[in-house]
């Protein structure tokens, strides 16, 4: 929820500057993770491990199926009144889907199947509102890590230093205000600091692009050949860099792992508990339940997807603790 909230923010302030579409943006941005399970990456790839064999599962075509059919909000239809273009938007973020058509499994199936009935032009790239929310998701992602880093005592400071975008910004910083700084100003300062250097970047890059491929609509960005809003050469060398420094010494840091392996343990277990006991899901999925065992692990994925990760704590310590689970996969 924060992460969005911060690219929702990032999102807005580019647009404001580009002069398109502030309210698609963010709500491209606000919506674009709420397919994610519990535990973000580590739930998912945990889910989509335990139902491979019955189609996998795909967190991007899950927000799909929430926006379009599990979210029960209106009398007349499943879903929730989003226009055409914040469909496009969120499931065409990163890029066309050229693979979609190749491939035979839940993600396919269910952006194909909405795409029957509305065509999102899924060989196209998405609008500019798009792709700056896809980029600003990285800005998010990225200064958010950062900041976790350090406050978890993952990397230093000193660690910092040496990484190009970051480095720099980590000694202007430090030459301004001096090693006495309190940590946690210290820490914001760079944090912000980084954020506006690749938001100024990008915006004047997709300034940049625009002109020169003289773009004067919609339609000219979705059949153009590559993104038009992008970071420049230098910086998205720098932002691999900066990913790599962050894979290396934060997401496979020995305790990132343990919690990773732990998140996908509670997954795995609640999935094959549900699996073997229809009877433990709430009523109101319960009565989804079938003869059809593939459509039942459709059901149980939606409702595991749903969960948020305290609740899924809540559900794993009462139901798995005293079961002994089966698995099935």
């Amino acid at each position: 929820l924060t992460h969005s909230i911060e690219v929702s923010q990032i999102a807005r302030t580019i647009s404001r500057t580009l002069s398109i579409d502030e309210d698609l943006s963010e709500t491209i941005a606000l919506a674009h993770d709420l397919g994610h399970t519990p535990f973000g990456h580590a739930g998912e790839d945990a889910l989509n491990e335990v139902t491979e064999k019955w189609g996998g599962f795909d967190h991007n075509a899950q927000t799909l199926k929430i926006l379009t059919d599990l979210e029960h909000r209106y009398a007349d239809f499943n879903g929730l009144n989003l226009t055409w273009e914040t469909l496009e938007g969120i499931i065409k973020h990163n890029g066309p889907l050229k693979d979609i058509y190749d491939e035979q499994n839940n993600r396919s199936k269910i952006i194909l199947a909405f795409n029957d009935l509305y065509n999102l032009k899924l060989n196209t790239f998405p609008s500019l509102e798009a792709q700056v929310a896809s980029l600003a998701d990285d800005i998010a992602y990225n200064n958010h890590d950062i900041d976790d880093g350090l406050r978890a005592k993952l990397f230093t400071i000193k660690d910092l230093m040496d990484i190009p975008l970051v480095g720099s910004i980590v000694h202007e910083v430090i030459n301004l205000y001096g090693k006495n700084i309190e940590k946690s100003r210290l820490y914001n300062e760079i944090v912000r600091r980084t954020i506006n250097q690749m938001v100024v970047d990008l915006i004047n890059e997709t300034k940049l692009r625009i002109n020169e491929l003289k773009i004067e609509n919609v339609e000219d960005i979705r059949n153009s050949d590559s993104m038009i809003s992008s970071f420049s050469e230098e910086l998205s060398k720098d932002n691999l860099v900066l990913k790599e420094f962050l894979f290396n010494n934060m997401y496979k840091h020995p305790f990132v792992n343990e919690m990773t392996n732990s998140a996908k343990i509670i997954i795995k277990d609640l999935f094959n508990v549900f699996l073997n006991d229809h009877n433990l899901l709430p009523e109101e999925w319960n009565e989804k339940i079938s003869s059809d065992n593939n459509k039942n692990v459709l059901v149980i994925s939606d409702y595991l997807s749903g969960m948020t990760d305290r609740y899924a704590l809540k559900k794993h310590k009462l139901l798995c603790f005293n079961n002994k689970i089966q698995y099935d996969y």
